[in-house]
């Protein structure tokens, strides 16, 4: 069996692997509304395959509201909430879960017909294999993260949160990684300096993506809405970033210590991505490798924009949405940046021969 797929082959991959990476994109915006309307507790027990219907009548409805009652969201937060306001966050989470089903299915599904097809094999069926085994490893994490908000907290753990918005992320990255590896080029002929700075730009958006979870799910882009001052002065006060003990607690759990880390670790990403974008030019590494790292940074200035607004207007959820948006796309301009400058194995690259040299003649 061989490694290289069919051309009719590739194609049909390669639009499989973007419907996925869409909508892992919009799965993450949906999550961020569920989060932002305090809908991500509604629905209290993970039935991976009975759940996949909503309530079908009012006894239904009256169950579902019941067995929201019982959590400490609700007596602590919604008291009295009608069950007309009760349907509104039910269907937010009830949405992510069925999109989440539907990625599921919209991955295996066609994945099982090029297996069977022999389309896929190799280092990409391995790859192949890792992305589905960690996309059925996020349905737990959801649930992990849920539950967590189930027995004394009024909302979800943060660093389960953020556990799972980075797992989500991952794959993203993953995918498109994959995708670019499909797609014929030319070797890149730089400095490895300049791989080296692509690739601390994906680490350093990771972090920061991470980062940007832990602020949502501390509520801490309610807390220091100035900018660039915070908490009095440009660095707060020691005292009070390690103010819980011990010390290390503060990195997930203090409103401030968070928010900080948060920005100064945008500062270092924008000063990276300059870096980065100069030392191309300088480098003379050629159209598209300069093209790919100013597109980064343009994306990292518009995205410090938009956090920098989200913060000072103490998060309109249009706003946050937008913010969350804007960081998928600095994230796939990132991946796309260090896969342009990493060398390619031949036996990585599952392309056409052909393809290969119409990519390397264009």
């Amino acid at each position: 069996m061989t490694t290289v797929p069919r051309t009719t082959d590739l194609a049909a991959i390669r639009i499989w692997l973007t419907v996925v990476a869409g909508l892992i994109a919009l799965m993450v915006l949906v999550g961020g509304a569920t989060r932002l309307t305090e809908s991500g507790l509604s629905i209290v027990e993970w039935k991976p395959v009975t759940g996949t219907l909503p309530p079908l009548s009012e006894r239904a409805w009256t169950d579902a509201f019941e067995a929201y009652k019982t959590i400490p969201q609700y007596r602590q937060m919604n008291a009295g909430m009608t069950l007309h306001e009760f349907k509104t966050i039910f269907w937010w989470e009830w949405g992510h879960r069925l999109l989440g089903r539907v990625i599921g299915m919209v991955y295996l599904l066609p994945f099982l017909w090029f297996l069977w097809r022999g389309a896929v094999s190799g280092p990409l069926g391995r790859r192949l294999w890792l992305i589905f085994g960690l996309g059925a490893l996020q349905g737990a994490v959801g649930w992990w993260m849920v539950a967590s908000g189930l027995t004394e907290r009024t909302e979800v753990a943060p660093v389960r949160l953020a556990t799972h918005l980075s797992l989500a992320l991952l794959i993203f990255a993953a995918i498109v990684w994959t995708l670019r590896r499909l797609a014929p080029r030319a070797e890149a002929e730089v400095p490895a300096r300049l791989r080296l700075t692509a690739w601390g730009l994906v680490g350093v958006t990771f972090v920061q993506l991470y980062l940007g979870a832990l602020v949502a799910g501390l509520r801490a882009g309610l807390v220091y809405n100035t900018w660039p001052d915070i908490d009095g002065g440009l660095i707060p006060k020691a005292a009070n970033l390690w103010i819980q003990s011990p010390w290390w607690i503060n990195l997930f759990e203090n409103d401030l210590t968070v928010q900080f880390m948060h920005r100064m670790t945008a500062y270092t990403l924008f000063l990276l991505g300059a870096w980065h974008a100069f030392d191309v030019m300088r480098a003379g590494a050629g159209r598209t490798v300069v093209r790919g790292a100013h597109r980064l940074l343009a994306a990292i200035l518009v995205q410090a924009g938009l956090g920098i607004a989200t913060l000072l207007m103490v998060v309109p959820i249009s706003l946050a949405l937008l913010h969350q948006g804007t960081a998928i796309i600095v994230l796939t301009f990132a991946v796309l940046q260090a896969e342009r400058l990493s060398p390619r194995r031949v036996a990585a690259v599952v392309v056409p021969q052909a393809a290969v040299a119409a990519g390397q003649a264009g």
